[in-house]
């Protein structure tokens, strides 16, 4: 029997009262909620197959709204936007994040985008492209010294990549001295999803080691706000961290100052090496079985870098790169789900969403909505060459999101998934160990759980 039951509409209501999705009847809650802790991409994906491009799922208190259409994610992203303020999840996440630019809202969401747009420029993360090849060149000769050897742990390789790159490119600094850093953003994020799936029922104080893992995180992660802060003071420089200085300065309150100092670096560190540390992470675990994909980036590889590291202007020769990376993001988006709240009464698609409703557009699903994308949990690169993208939608495919809370870092982070999947593929071949199981862990971000060992092979 299907988790999400029957399908219901009020049928034989009054012609004037307000359309609403379709959805399970209430009686299917504890099911439900059971799906939601155990199995949050399984909830999304049978929503959208059972109830189509809309869906009204309750679950306890919580009534959800899911829209599964790329005309759904344009008016709630972008044409509506100031509708919609973060949503479950995000509301949690505060905890840790507190108002940094991942949940922070109204005139001090934009004051923050002010003070940081400038630092992700495109002609300044044009200028960075030496420090992310460097990087990438170090976790290939980090990978080639383990070769022959036993498996590697390539979400821990691509975390290593990518907060060297964070720390050089936008901070200023090594952030190799902060090794606990994922493992307390990893904690950050278990309590976030904890507490949305339990619907916040457990109080904060209960001593359950997720939550005394938390607070240590949130401590552990002030300290390392703390010490970028003092680093800078010292060399000064026209980074992240003296940008966010100067846009705090107006700021009486010296406590007040420094939280947000504190909320929007702990921000940034997670958002900045999470999400293309996933996108690589899931990259290897692809390319490992569909190995003719893996001999075509090779080629390309050798043939538009040689044996030199890649630079800059290889960004737009590395067309095949570029198309593998995408296809990656499209079946495992890494931020798998844009959760909202809507503020005032809306009509999204015809149905009618009440003011302080929760909505969910689902990248995951949008993404593989059969309507739009042929075969879609097929891993086909090819989707990606420009004249198959002409007559798709603009919203089937949103991996950075869309509308004003676009990410900011797509510029970097597509740079350094570009230059560290081209010299991988150019050098070394990985191997996922036989017999284990990959499966997608649907956080803040969408991660591989329990780590993905693979061997390395030299070409």
């Amino acid at each position: 029997m299907s988790v999400l039951g029957r399908r219901t509409n009020p049928q034989g209501a009054p012609a004037h009262a307000r359309r609403v999705p379709p959805g399970p009847p209430r009686s299917r809650t504890p099911v439900l909620f059971a799906k939601l802790i155990r199995d949050r991409l399984g909830l999304m994906s049978q929503a959208a197959e059972e109830y189509g491009d809309a869906a009204r799922v309750r679950i306890g208190p919580k009534t959800l709204y899911i829209f599964n259409h790329p005309d759904h994610a344009k008016h709630v992203l972008a044409d509506n936007s100031a509708n919609y303020h973060k949503g479950i999840g995000l509301i949690q996440a505060k905890r840790a994040l507190g108002d940094g630019l991942l949940t922070s809202e109204g005139e001090l969401w934009r004051k923050q985008r002010d003070a940081i747009q400038p630092v992700f420029q495109h002609k300044r993360i044009a200028r960075q492209a030496g420090v992310v090849a460097e990087e990438a060149g170090r976790l290939v000769d980090r990978l080639r010294d383990q070769a022959g050897g036993a498996p590697v742990d390539v979400v821990h390789e691509m975390t290593a990549l990518t907060l060297g790159v964070l720390g050089r490119t936008l901070l200023d600094a090594d952030l190799g001295g902060f090794g606990s850093a994922g493992g307390a953003f990893e904690a950050v994020q278990d309590q976030a999803m904890f507490e949305m799936v339990t619907l916040n029922m457990v109080p904060t104080w209960v001593p359950l080691p997720k939550q005394l893992r938390f607070r240590w995180a949130r401590r552990y992660l002030h300290h390392v706000a703390d010490d970028l802060v003092m680093l800078d003071r010292v060399q000064g420089g026209d980074d992240v961290v003296s940008r966010l200085m100067g846009s705090t300065l107006q700021e009486s309150d010296g406590r007040v100052r420094r939280q947000r100092m504190d909320d929007e670096l702990i921000t940034l560190l997670l958002a900045g090496h999470e999400t293309t540390a996933s996108t690589l992470s899931w990259a290897f675990y692809l390319l490992d079985r569909h190995p003719q994909v893996w001999e075509r980036l090779h080629a390309e590889a050798v043939e538009v870098l040689g044996d030199r590291p890649p630079q800059l202007e290889d960004l737009r020769r590395l067309t095949y790169t570029d198309m593998v990376i995408q296809e990656v993001m499209r079946l495992y988006p890494p931020v798998w789900i844009l959760t909202r709240q809507a503020q005032r009464d809306d009509e999204v698609g015809g149905y009618h969403v009440p003011a302080g409703s929760d909505v969910l557009i689902c990248p995951y699903t949008l993404h593989r909505n059969p309507a739009f994308w042929d075969a879609p949990d097929a891993f086909r690169p090819e989707r990606f060459e420009p004249e198959a993208t002409t007559e798709r939608p603009r919203y089937a495919y949103i991996p950075f999101g869309a509308g004003p809370r676009f990410c900011v870092g797509n510029h970097l982070g597509l740079m350094e998934a570009t230059f560290a999947l081209a010299l991988a593929c150019r050098d070394l071949r990985l191997r996922l160990t036989p017999g284990r199981q990959v499966v997608p862990e649907p956080m803040l971000s969408l991660r591989v759980r329990g780590g993905l060992p693979m061997t390395v092979h030299p070409v």
